[in-house]
């Protein structure tokens, strides 16, 4: 293929209205000042040298001609390394301040939709409305309201790539660049608001962008819950009121409104063991003890600020009989407060609450207040306690014409017990089937039962596990006996699991996962493990499982193998009695990440499709509530894209308003980094949820489009798995042509980027995977084999084409598919990774493997368009075409000099500043593609 003429990733122009204008204006803005802290602190030379780049870039989207870009490489060569390093932090620091000035217009947006009563998509209004208009009634509305159950899990990856002190710098530049309708109403004065911001970036140039040592696991967990106080504990309270107001409204009693409980929060930090040698039964203990002491603060000044607000005196009010016995139990003795019952009582719920947090914070006490002298030193026995004592107040309010005063800080507090008790986050555990199996064979052996446990076949592992299950009371380890590294340590995990239980309450650890789940013996195996630290029995009479066994089900193998795993699952009669229990309930998780790697992004997301469908049904079949984890990443090539499509996505009747799902790495920060959007995202979770669960499996017949995609999908697994796994030379590819071995040694994680330490597509983790190649502009795992799978089938009959534009317009999965596609191939571009195929020492080899890719491009691209009717990518998506306009030649700069820095490093050049400057690059380009990992 000529490489002078490769086509143009076709965009459409942008439309600016009055708000982006200010975005544009913002993005000025950012860049002069930018600019003037590079002249301040890297002086003019390195000033002029990001300007020439940056203009080299903006000028081949003006003119649209490969032609414009022919200088960016030797220029980019004539750089020292010292130079590079500079002129990439300033495109690096740009992306991120593009990404404020977004998040800033985004928040504008949705506050403007709010005053103009515009229905946004995703709200809670616009879903009811679009279930009304689908002739769902008012009574399966409320039915599908009882069933929301939204848990966001936050989670650790090896793509994390922003410091916890620039996140800090983002939120500071975004709350002053927030007051912007402030400066134009002159409220603030605009030159003190330019010099903030000027103070804010000038400080950023000079904060070090890249860790110095490795990210720890407390690093993760830290990192994670600073989003509580940025937006989960404000908004999630804000919208769970919403919800059950909208369910009062509906016709639902208040009683039945106030127990609705659609958003509570998971947590994997600190519990995630697959593949993570630094997770230990240290790192469990101390994610439940963050998590509390962040809660308890949280908690305590709540209950502070609602104590400085109710200062009624009851000369003026009067109280209930329960509000009165709760401010008689504070032993209030301060004069002032004799005749303040509301604050004698929050006082009193602020003694119980502290000697909770004191019984339960053992390692942080030195981070909370005091205790009172003389004070109430009761703890709580459980949240509900502490939610019982509040509603009293409120109670007491409501019934004394106050109820206005209960609206804000006390309602949200009360939800906020609800959703968060004293545990904050479900942590749940996770470990790889491999590493189970070795401790079980371990245990048997010690114990004079089996010799050699891993050498039984299928049928014979589970006679025997379950033998031990339901026949043999005794735990199977000795303290006597010495045990392996390994088992010692997941037997701790387990005993620890036990022990936050007991102290914390069941909802600190409720799930535990097994990675690669392959067999009924890998469940059975946690059975085992579990019944060590007494959280399983089996024996007659006796029998409970305290932690809820879920597979994850990850390659396309394992999704097809799945139903048959469960169906056998079910039917043995220890799990009918443990179930029956504990609540006919089992949930199932889906990985997207290594069924993508496995077998391309279009096969990947019809084999989940297909396994929600038919793991759905043998719940049916079995009287079991089937829920699904999905293990989501944030980018499309790990089952990433807009949430609220994707839900919607999924097959009806399979999700039941009952979704978990993983939130990583950087699309923490994206998602909920700001609170505004953290609320719309949010929002946009809950609605789908709702309107999934209002939809059920017979509102819908899509029987003809899923064989057509049955059939699609088998074409596209092979296109996928010809290029990567039978292509000769692909491995080498690419290693060579991304910077996967650099990414490999950045400090951006905890967790190692390959299970195994060699150098092979097999053992490489799928997140770094994709990462690799959003790096490198070509995004490869989101959309190939998608266009010659669809011309294809295509071909077969001249018909065909008709019925795909009918299919993406009538059906959401196919809908969200495309979608997806066009998303992703948006932030590719051709010429850019025909640059990083030139690093291939086999030109002739990946010259030969670019050019079928390019092909492949090019006919999804086309296939596409006909789909869906339009002549560009993004044509729906104003908002990121947008988004991408502006920041496009900042990639682009950082792509080459990315480039360049590789060549270098692979001639020989080690000096500290190259290899900061290559890291930075990856960085950079995360940060500002948002889909890195």
């Amino acid at each position: 293929m000529d490489l002078k003429n490769l086509p143009i990733t076709p965009l459409p122009s942008v439309k600016l209205d009055k708000h982006q204008e200010d975005l544009l204006l913002h993005n000025e803005l950012f860049s002069n000042l930018l600019g003037e802290t590079i002249f301040r602190y890297a002086g003019l030379h390195i000033y002029e040298v990001t300007e020439k780049l940056k203009e080299a870039s903006s000028k081949y989207y003006k003119t649209q001609k490969q032609e414009a870009r022919k200088n960016l490489s030797s220029f980019c060569s004539d750089l020292t390394d010292v130079e590079i390093l500079r002129v990439i932090r300033s495109f690096s620091i740009f992306s991120a301040l593009a990404n404020i000035a977004e998040d800033v217009y985004q928040t504008h947006e949705q506050r403007y939709a709010k005053i103009s009563n515009k229905l946004q998509i995703g709200s809670l209004e616009k879903s009811l409305k679009n279930l009304k208009n689908k002739g769902i009634s008012q009574e399966k509305i409320l039915k599908a309201m009882e069933k929301v159950s939204i848990v966001p899990v936050l989670t650790a990856h090896p793509t994390q790539v922003q410091r916890k002190s620039i996140l800090d710098l983002t939120k500071k530049l975004t709350d002053i660049l927030d007051k912007y309708e402030n400066v134009k109403l002159h409220q603030i004065d605009e030159n003190e608001w330019l010099n903030d911001l000027s103070r804010g970036i000038q400080i950023w140039w000079q904060t070090a962008m890249l860790r110095a040592t490795k990210l720890r696991v407390t690093d993760e967990i830290s990192n994670a819950l600073s989003y509580y106080n940025i937006t989960f504990f404000n908004e999630i309270p804000r919208l769970m009121n919403k919800f059950q107001e909208i369910s009062k409204t509906l016709g639902n009693s208040e009683l039945k409104s106030q127990a609705l409980l659609p958003l509570t929060m998971g947590m994997w930090i600190g519990g995630d063991r697959d593949g993570n040698p630094y997770v230990t039964v240290n790192t469990l203990e101390k994610s439940a003890q963050e998590q509390a002491i962040k809660l308890f603060q949280h908690y305590l000044d709540v209950v502070r600020e609602i104590y400085r607000d109710l200062s009624m005196s009851i000369a003026m009010t009067n109280v209930t009989e329960e509000l009165q016995k709760l401010a008689d139990a504070s032993g209030e003795v301060s004069p002032h407060r004799t005749h303040e019952p509301y604050r004698r009582a929050l006082t009193a719920i602020r003694d119980r609450l502290l000697a909770t947090a004191y019984n339960l914070c053992e390692y942080n006490r030195d981070l909370l207040p005091p205790k009172r002298k003389n004070g109430v030193d009761i703890p709580y026995k459980s949240a509900s306690e502490f939610t019982k004592d509040l509603v009293i107040v409120a109670e007491s309010l409501k019934k004394n014409n106050s109820e206005f005063l209960t609206q804000g800080k006390l309602n949200n507090l009360i939800s906020a017990t609800k959703t968060f008790g004293f545990h904050l986050a479900t942590i749940d555990l996770r470990q790889d089937s491999s590493v189970h199996e070795v401790c079980v064979a371990e245990l048997l052996k010690s114990a004079n039962i089996l010799g050699d446990y891993l050498s039984l076949s299928e049928d014979a592992r589970c006679e025997i596990l379950l033998r031990e299950l339901e026949y043999d009371p005794r735990i199977l380890s000795d303290p006597t006996i010495p045990q392996s590294e390994t088992l010692a340590s997941e037997l701790a995990i387990y005993r620890k699991a036990k022990s936050l239980r007991d102290r914390f309450g069941d909802k600190i650890i409720e799930k535990n996962l097994i990675s690669h789940a392959t067999s009924v013996s890998d469940m059975l195996e946690i059975a085992i493990l579990l019944k060590e630290a007494n959280l399983a029995k089996g024996n007659e009479g006796n029998e409970f499982c305290d932690l809820q066994i879920v597979p994850l089900f990850e390659t396309v193998e394992d999704l097809i193998a799945a139903p048959n795993i469960l169906r056998k699952w079910f039917n043995l009669s220890l799990v009918k009695k443990w179930m029956d229990k504990k609540g006919r309930k089992q949930e199932v998780m889906l990985g997207y990440s290594d069924s993508n790697k496995d077998g391309g992004y279009l096969s990947s997301s019809w084999s989940l499709y297909k396994a929600q469908k038919e793991l759905t049904a043998i719940g049916r079949e079995f009287d079991v509530e089937i829920s699904f984890f999905h293990g989501r990443g944030g980018t499309v090539g790990r089952g990433g894209g807009p949430s609220y499509e994707a839900i919607l996505a999924q097959p009806e009747g399979s999700t039941d308003g009952t979704i978990r799902l993983t939130e990583q790495g950087e699309v923490i920060g994206a998602k909920y980094g700001n609170p505004d959007l953290g609320l719309k995202n949010l929002e946009a979770l809950v609605s789908a949820a709702l309107e999934s669960s209002a939809l059920t499996a017979e509102d819908a017949n899509w029987e003809e489009y899923e064989k057509i995609i049955e059939d699609v999908s088998e074409l596209s697994y092979h296109a996928y798995r010809d290029l990567v796994y039978n292509t000769d030379g692909f491995s080498d590819f690419f290693f060579e042509v991304t910077p996967i071995n650099f990414i490999a040694g950045l400090n951006i994680g905890s967790r190692p980027s390959s299970r195994k330490k060699t150098q092979s597509l097999e053992s490489l983790r799928a997140i770094p995977w994709v990462f690799s190649w959003s790096q490198a502009r070509i995004m490869l795992p989101g959309w190939y084999g998608v266009g010659t799978a669809f011309t294809k089938w295509i071909n077969n009959d001249n018909k065909n084409m008709d019925i795909l534009q009918r299919m993406y317009k009538e059906w959401p999965f196919f809908r969200s598919t495309i979608s997806n596609v066009d998303m992703v191939l948006s932030k590719s571009d051709l010429s850019i990774f025909s640059e990083y195929v030139k690093l291939a020492s086999d030109q002739e080899t990946a010259q030969k493997i670019f050019n079928e890719i390019a092909k492949e491009w090019i006919l999804t691209i086309d296939v596409l368009k006909k789909i869906t009717g339009n002549d560009v990518l993004l044509a729906d998506n104003p908002e990121l075409v947008s988004s991408l306009r502006n920041r496009l030649p900042y990639f682009d700069s950082m792509n080459y000099l990315q480039i360049e820095l590789i060549k270098r490093s692979r001639a020989g050049d080690n000096s500290e500043e190259l290899k900061k400057a290559i890291h930075i690059s990856i960085n950079g380009l995360a940060t500002g593609l948002r889909n890195s990992g």
